[in-house]
């Protein structure tokens, strides 16, 4: 697979990566470890050296995940995760929390957990709005001169906070959600990340499933899915926008493409310095993924498919208002 730069920070990854959330937690049981460590080696295998994972995807049982299964290419990988909340005995997130102790005891658990010396890409996962940008930002700069993290990366910031973070200690990458029916990036965030030149990687690539065509207004999620509290996923919207997977389904049939395939190959097209970062349990889902970087969509292609579009309205909000509240800060 090509690799791509994330922006000018010189890190180098897979131009697709793998989101490793939904292996241990959000999309219903955690899969069998072993079969999890398989998917993760397949898609190395696959090409795929750029891997995505938080102390908050279990809490902590993903991280663990791949320290195991990364343990014999580590050298040959660029492994993410990330800090910013703190966890009650239940494991449930009681709260954000980076205040520079805490990233820095965040830090050395993930080292430990991901069985390795280095992070290679440490985020945010969420702005606290108790400490200051310049304090988080300071206190990765400390880390990466220590050696124990590589690059500093932010997740669902928004501009004032991005500028003020890349103002004390480079952004090496910005992670926050992009897709063909998630747009908004586009108004203010990807500007200035060209300005700056800061990398991006979008999570839930393929709407969180929805683009695949796998999901309609008839599908039951398990109890533990937390697509259940999202209001995009009410059965209602959910068949209110599946006018945007039918013109999808139209456009990955002229190619000799998935719609999956399309969705990706749309991020790829949009910036150089774009890496996403699709997630999924199931092998044949990844293969399809990984075949995403060998659509190549033309001029006239990606205005089809902005034409395709343009007239339909997505329905929903992509996150509960207590999750929302969270984001852009």
């Amino acid at each position: 697979m090509l690799k791509r730069k994330l922006g000018n920070s010189g890190l180098e990854v897979s131009a697709i990566g793998l989101g490793c959330m939904g292996l241990s937690y959000g999309y219903g049981p955690a899969t069998d470890r072993q079969q999890a460590i398989g998917l993760i080696r397949a898609a190395f295998e696959r090409g795929i050296t750029f891997f995505d994972s938080a102390e908050a995807y279990g809490p902590y049982e993903n991280e663990k995940l791949l320290g195991a299964a990364l343990a014999p290419m580590r050298d040959q990988v660029v492994i993410a995760t990330k800090f910013g909340f703190d966890f009650g005995p239940d494991g449930g997130q009681s709260g954000m929390n980076s205040k520079p102790a805490h990233i820095r005891e965040v830090a050395e658990a993930s080292l430990k957990r991901l069985n390795t010396d280095r992070i290679d890409l440490f985020y945010q996962h969420r702005v606290d709005p108790d400490v200051p940008m310049e304090d988080v930002a300071g206190t990765v700069g400390d880390l990466i001169r220590e050696g124990k993290v590589k690059h500093f990366g932010l997740s669902e910031a928004g501009v004032q906070s991005i500028r003020r973070a890349h103002a004390v200690q480079p952004v090496a990458a910005l992670q926050s959600e992009y897709s063909l029916w998630w747009r908004e990036p586009e108004r203010e965030i990807l500007p200035v990340l060209e300005e700056l030149g800061i990398g991006f990687v979008p999570f839930s690539p393929l709407g969180k499933g929805f683009l695949t065509g796998a999901i309609d207004q008839t599908t039951e999620f398990d109890k533990s899915d937390f697509r259940n509290v999202v209001p995009r996923f009410s059965a209602e919207n959910r068949q209110a926008n599946q006018g945007l997977v039918d013109a999808l389904g139209r456009i990955a049939e002229d190619k000799g493409a998935t719609r999956a395939q399309i969705a990706i190959a749309w991020l790829l097209a949009r910036r150089p310095w774009i890496a996403p970062i699709p997630g999924t349990t199931k092998l044949h889902r990844l293969e399809e993924n990984v075949g995403a970087a060998a659509v190549d969509l033309s001029a006239d292609d990606l205005k089809s498919i902005e034409t395709a579009l343009a007239a339909i309205e997505v329905h929903g909000d992509r996150y509960p208002a207590h999750l929302q509240a969270r984001v852009g800060k």
